[in-house]
């Protein structure tokens, strides 16, 4: 819910603005300061009332410090309980009340991904931070842009199709690259192979990045047990080495780098209200939204932890965001789980009607019980309370 504070036409010595900002919870929040003309001041704050009160103060004309005192018209604030529902709130109000330039305004920097290009006559494989509509293949996100290119460039080697960024006009006399020299390509460019050879080929790595791996790994393993079977321990022991080849590659990606059509999570964190947590669902690499599970019940009516978790992933919807916004939202999760000021958790699934309950039930007693409950982090909670501070109009 959005709070709002009127403010009044400030005269000397008048303390009214004062006292009703010392009345404002000293808590997490997002608040958007208005002025009489122009764009609204955005931001987000672990300490709301001390935030506007530097803002709003009494101030020493000495002072290079920004105070909006004589220029604001009111304030308007809601409290969160997490950082991932900070940020969020954040882009949600940057894109209605910013302009055009908002992505640039909270500094919102979008994330890698492996791309498979299937619209191309002979499809190949690029990093990128942008997904389309077009058709492909994207798998992501990745922490950065070098863990990104390290896992294309090491898993393009179970398959043999073209790392080269031209358009190609196959022909005999193509002078081709080194990786077909090396038997890593198909080399296409020289009608080694036809269109639809190639393309087959392209398919067998949409299924790899498609089934996070399974489409080689779950046939080679089956091979292994039957040339063990037939005494062939050569074979069965290529086979193996095979198999920790596939392992070792799939190591290389991020945690959360997935199918991007087939990202399933549940962000699990608290709450502004203490007797609640929040639970935000993405289906199909689209954001759903929060759902605010709360602990004590309005209607009496006693229900395990299980059973309320079952009932609300039913009711979650399977809305597909548009493009930007699917950008947006996944450069939002993807920057705070892989961040170092982390407030909460997320459970990766893998099959949306097979959502692991135990974990999610751990999931949330632990992140109910508070950050004494939770493992000893590396960093120093001093250092690491939020991102790097925003661009000045947006001020975390």
């Amino acid at each position: 819910m959005i709070s709002e504070l009127a403010i009044p036409a400030v005269t000397e010595g008048d303390s009214g603005l004062d006292q009703a900002i010392e009345a404002i919870p000293n808590k997490p929040a997002v608040f958007l300061l208005w002025p009489r003309q122009g764009k609204p001041y955005l931001a987000r704050t672990n300490v709301l009332r001390r935030r506007l009160q530097r803002l709003l103060g009494t101030q020493a004309k000495s002072s290079r410090m920004l105070n909006l005192r004589d220029t604001a018209e009111r304030v308007q604030y809601r409290l969160t309980g997490s950082r991932l529902e900070s940020h969020f709130l954040l882009w949600e109000l940057a894109r209605r009340h910013l302009g055009a330039d908002y992505r640039r305004e909270i500094r919102l920097r979008l994330p890698p991904y492996v791309k498979l290009v299937l619209t191309n006559a002979f499809p190949r494989t690029h990093v990128t931070t942008h997904l389309s509509r077009a058709e492909a293949v994207y798998f992501g996100p990745f922490r950065s842009r070098s863990t990104a290119a390290l896992f294309e460039s090491e898993f393009l080697d179970l398959f043999q199709l073209r790392r080269c960024l031209e358009d190609l006009a196959p022909a005999p006399d193509h002078p081709g690259c080194m990786y077909g020299e090396m038997g890593r390509c198909l080399r296409p460019c020289q009608l080694a192979v036809g269109k639809d050879e190639y393309r087959g080929e392209a398919t067998r790595v949409a299924e790899f990045l498609r089934t996070g791996g399974k489409s080689l790994l779950t046939p080679a393993a089956a091979a292994r047990e039957s040339l063990s079977a037939e005494m062939d321990f050569e074979g069965a022991a290529m086979m193996h080495q095979r198999i920790g080849r596939i392992e070792s590659v799939l190591s290389l990606r991020d945690e959360m780098a997935r199918e991007v059509d087939g990202l399933h999570a549940i962000a699990i964190v608290p709450s502004a209200d203490p007797e609640a947590i929040e639970l935000g669902w993405l289906r199909a690499g689209s954001w759903q939204g929060f759902t605010r599970m709360e602990f004590t019940a309005a209607d009496g009516r006693v229900a395990s932890l299980d059973a309320r978790l079952r009932e609300m992933a039913s009711a979650v919807p399977d809305t597909l965001s548009p493009s930007t916004e699917r950008m947006e939202q996944l450069a939002i999760l993807s920057r705070w789980f892989y961040s170092t000021w982390r407030d909460g958790e997320l459970l990766l699934v893998d099959d949306w009607a097979k959502i692991p309950y135990r974990k999610l039930v751990n999931a949330v007693s632990r992140v109910a019980k508070g950050p004494a409950a939770k493992p000893a982090t590396p960093a120093n909670p001093e250092t690491t309370a939020g991102p790097p501070t925003p661009h000045p109009n947006t001020h975390s």
